[in-house]
């Protein structure tokens, strides 16, 4: 049976499988009695909770409050804020977990539970096994207190301006936004009262787009994955650059003031060089995903940065800030982590670090880019009937060497199974579009031959 957390939480197709307004229930009581059992005793418990715009979330935000009132935990409902603002608050208000219902980028019609932990950092998952655990067997069932002892549910009014403050102390003092026309495209989603009014207050001129959420419309052809309208509304308003968040509000990716795309990649290549160059990049280390283009890799190097690699995920990538003690670290997705602002990756924070080197510098966002240019790649999705570990196949050993060789240094290969698929992913990274195909092609070929591709 497939685990119910995935690297993300639980998520899936609102008012079936895993997310029915019973089985978040659920979740609810299971989470709120870990926190329960695994916290001090000697006052109530508390858990908040938050949601993007999705139309399904007074649905299941309703199922979720009631579960973990029924098992005798106090809910602090917080509305629309994205995951970072529920970090943000779990800590500030000494609560024992934060919950938020989104499912990230994905269309409106599916949903998702992410958890915090009390100390605002992602469940780890030892503790997403239990939980899960918990519900599958069934103990918790004839475990209900009665009486005065059900918990009980309020709204919090204010929790969109205390996370406003939280996001603008991470900017300094001594700078501002003046002078600046910034495009934002806040995805139909969480962030859309959020950020228009944290660029306005520190003084830049804000046209927002998809700022306008209907319940059906979130990610809608809009936000970080969809930077079209983005770009278009950047050269209509002479704007000096763009900012597209999705539909949770903790990925940003950014347009320059030519309209031109710039990937976590090229974010986090900036970030890091301001960082050495001031003395605040912990080790001189940097921690992304294998995910990471081989022109950011290059980049790095070029900069004297250790560059560290984990498996996809941004908790992977925290994980291993946390083990290294450092302070920048994400994916091209455009999740982005400065540790050294919050406990996990916020696509406002980042973005306002960005701005930060922008006016310190007083560079246009084009120039910065300049940093670093993206590679040519190509991805083929070879489908197969098993899936041997690969260091084993000689055949597909041999065929990596000779790419390798075939790019000196100069570009990069990865072979992958899907964890999710019959499918092995042959990525391939190279100076030019016609070497990258080449090799791409010549390898795919060969991982099919030797895993029986169909």
């Amino acid at each position: 049976m497939a685990r119910m957390f995935g690297t993300d939480g639980v998520r899936g197709v609102a008012n079936v499988g895993q997310m029915t307004a019973e089985n978040v229930l659920d979740i609810g009581r299971a989470t709120a009695y870990v926190c329960k059992r695994n916290h001090c005793k000697g006052r109530r418990r508390r858990i908040v909770i938050g949601k993007d715009t999705r139309v399904s979330g007074y649905m299941l935000e309703n199922a979720l409050s009631a579960g973990i009132c029924s098992m005798g935990v106090d809910v602090y409902l917080l509305g629309p804020i994205p995951p970072p603002g529920i970090a943000f608050t779990t800590l500030s208000m000494r609560a024992d977990a934060g919950l938020v219902l989104s499912a990230s980028h994905n269309p409106f019609e599916d949903n998702g539970i992410k958890i915090f932990s009390h100390d605002g950092f992602k469940l780890p998952d030892a503790v997403e096994d239990e939980i899960e655990d918990i519900i599958t067997s069934g103990r918790i069932k004839n475990l209900r207190p009665v009486s005065d002892e059900v918990g009980r549910a309020k709204r919090i009014d204010d929790a969109i301006g205390r996370y406003i403050v939280f996001c603008k102390k991470t900017f300094p003092n001594h700078l501002n936004l003046e002078g600046l026309r910034i495009v934002l495209d806040c995805a139909n989603g969480a962030t859309y009262k959020i950020a228009p009014t944290i660029f306005d207050e520190l003084g830049a001129e804000v046209v927002p787009i998809h700022n306008q959420p209907n319940g059906l419309n979130i990610n809608d052809n809009c936000g970080s994955q969809h930077t079209e309208d983005l770009s278009r509304k950047v050269l209509e308003t002479r704007a000096d650059l763009g900012l597209a968040f999705d539909g949770d509000g903790d990925r940003v990716i950014a347009v320059d003031e030519k309209g031109e795309e710039l990937t976590g990649d090229h974010l986090i290549a900036i970030l890091a060089r301001f960082m050495k160059q001031n003395g605040t990049l912990p080790h001189n280390k940097v921690v992304t995903t294998v995910m990471s283009n081989f022109g950011f890799v290059k980049c790095m190097r070029e900069l004297e940065v250790d560059l560290e690699m984990t498996n996809v995920g941004d908790r992977y990538v925290l994980q291993r800030l946390m083990e290294s003690d450092g302070a920048l670290g994400g994916e091209p997705s455009g999740h982005i982590i400065c540790r050294d602002h919050h406990t996990t990756g916020d696509g406002i924070i980042a973005a306002l670090q960005l701005l930060r080197v922008m006016q310190t510098e007083k560079k246009k966002l084009s120039a910065l880019a300049e940093i670093m240019e993206l590679f040519p790649q190509k991805l083929v999705n070879v489908s197969v009937n098993d899936k041997p570990p690969l260091e084993e196949v000689k055949s597909i050993q041999s065929a990596i060497l000779e790419a390798e060789a075939a790019l000196n240094g100069d570009g990069r290969v990865l072979v992958r199974y899907s964890g999710t698929q019959s499918m092995c992913r042959v990525m391939v990274e190279a100076s030019t579009t016609a070497l990258t195909e080449s090799i791409a092609n010549r390898l795919a070929k060969t991982v099919e031959t030797a895993l029986g591709g169909h």
